[in-house]
């Protein structure tokens, strides 16, 4: 052929092998694009375990009031759906929970069966906890209502302080609406230079004093600590007005529980510990009060939100929260508007009651010490019964996590490699000991894997059953070959391990 018609020949080859090729797999990508549709890939929970469950295995599943859990999710459903999740991150649900909350939207729920059927369609239920651990853990949290003054006076003298100017945090603006609430927090002076924030000894000492971030003033410093713990507040000011501030943002030292510390101190033993007794000990210990509070360097600002008296705070998520069904979770793992239904018993009643607690919750909150896959703090509302109730949860949970049906909570689990055998036992036929006797040989002063003291005890043993004539011996220790060139070679290797160190 001339060379035009050998190329033309070639070309028509390659596109019909193409074609070829593409009408194969065409059914395949059709098939795989379906199933990418169904299912968003398994599901991976950082330092957590799962396994399925049945709703029928769930105890107390059938005799909670799914109407009024079904409205809280279709509540944080509202942001969900605005702000969809697109990137990959580490959180367990990603963007799955767009479906749900897609279909919640347009579902007409006006009975609890309406949505316990929903729940079940929708999700499938998975028993999670720590890594290691069989039960979760809950805390309770509430709003409290505290007397305070827009204005210093001789009754009310400890500020409550927005966020400062000079307060910096990697990655965000100083003027972001919100902030995280865990990482390192930078004081900036000047145009570059940055240092860790002032934390809370030196903030109660006045080290922002006088600069106008004062919202509103309280009577004490007990005061101000509890609010900072809870994240918001309603300050009953003088004139009969309410004031509401929630969180913002933080000095940038973990939290650290004033309450563990009196129990190290042995000053209030652990079955006695609740919010109350802290604030009993605090305001009888003033002195003792000031040292303890300055244990906990953390340190919260606030900002005044527009909520009327009859308004629930507002969570992390943005929303207000609905009492005895929002909870506050691990951000960094998990995505607000996950359903988890918590099953135990609870001192709901009175401090020594065992009330069972079987509830499904939405998380719609977070907070600086709840940390980890199976860890919640329970919303009871706001007032001194709430607070009462709330401050006295220190409990071990069951917790189920249900998770859309995008998700394959098994799919992880085929992938899993299995542990190859341990090859001792072949390696021991291959290195056999010089001195090994015959089997038929009694071993009779063979030494013994068993303390001095446990074979004092012992009675004698037939020589046939203390050691089976078959067993197979372990190899003999490696000879140690020195050499040189591996000695320098060493000897190069810690000097660059302690220049990277350094």
């Amino acid at each position: 052929m001339a060379p035009e018609a050998s190329a033309d020949f070639y070309r028509l080859r390659r596109c019909a092998v193409g074609l070829c090729v593409a009408a194969a797999i065409a059914p395949v990508a059709a098939q795989a694009h379906d199933s990418h549709h169904r299912s968003a890939g398994p599901l991976e929970i950082v330092d957590g375990q799962y396994s399925p469950v049945s709703w029928a295995g769930i105890a107390g599943w059938n005799n909670d009031n799914h109407l009024d859990a079904f409205k809280a999710f279709r509540a944080s459903c509202r942001a969900v759906t605005v702000r969809r999740i697109t990137a990959v991150s580490q959180k367990a649900l990603g963007a799955t929970l767009w479906e749900p909350c897609r279909a919640a939207k347009t579902a007409n729920i006006s009975d609890d069966a309406k949505a316990k059927a929903f729940f079940e369609n929708h999700f499938r239920a998975v028993r999670i906890s720590r890594l290691g651990e069989t039960d979760g853990f809950v805390t309770g949290y509430y709003e409290p209502i505290i007397d305070g003054s827009r204005a210093r006076t001789d009754v009310y003298t400890v500020p409550v302080y927005r966020r400062p100017s000079n307060l910096f945090v990697r990655g965000f603006t100083q003027s972001a609406p919100s902030l995280p609430n865990s990482g390192p927090v930078y004081r900036k002076i000047g145009r570059r230079k940055l240092v860790p924030y002032y934390d809370r000894a030196e903030i109660e000492d006045g080290a922002i004093e006088g600069r106008g971030l004062e919202i509103c003033w309280l009577k004490s410093q007990t005061d101000l600590l509890f609010t900072q713990i809870q994240g918001s507040a309603r300050v009953r000011l003088e004139d009969g007005s309410t004031l509401r501030i929630n969180y913002d943002s933080y000095n940038g030292y973990p939290y650290t529980a004033v309450g563990r510390i009196l129990i190290e101190r042995s000053i209030v033993p652990k079955d006695q510990m609740s919010m109350q007794r802290i604030r009993q000990w605090m305001n009888e210990n003033p002195d003792g009060a000031k040292e303890l509070r300055r244990q906990n360097r953390s340190y919260v600002f606030f900002h005044e939100v527009k909520l009327s008296d009859n308004d629930e705070a507002i969570g992390a998520q943005g929303l207000p929260l609905t009492p005895g069904r929002s909870i506050a979770v691990d951000k960094s793992l998990h995505v607000y508007g996950t359903p988890f239904f918590i099953e135990g018993e609870l001192p709901i009643e009175s401090e020594q009651a065992k009330t069972p607690f079987h509830r499904l919750m939405i998380a719609q909150d977070t907070g600086s010490a709840i940390v980890g896959p199976a860890r919640a703090d329970l919303y009871f509302g706001a007032g001194s019964e709430a607070g009462r109730v709330s401050g006295r949860l220190r409990h071990h949970m069951h917790f189920v996590m249900l998770v859309p049906n995008s998700l394959d909570p098994v799919a992880r689990a085929r992938t899993m490699p299995l542990p190859q055998t341990r090859p001792s036992a072949r390696i021991a036929k291959l290195f056999p000991p010089k001195d090994q006797k015959p089997a038929n040989t009694p071993h009779t002063s063979a030494p013994s894997s068993f303390p001095a003291g446990e074979q004092a005890g012992a009675a004698p043993t037939p020589a046939a059953k203390a050691a089976p004539s078959n067993a197979t011996p372990l190899p003999s220790a490696r000879p140690e070959v020195r050499s040189m060139h591996n000695r320098r070679h060493r000897t190069h290797y810690r000097r660059r391990w302690h220049r990277w160190a350094r």
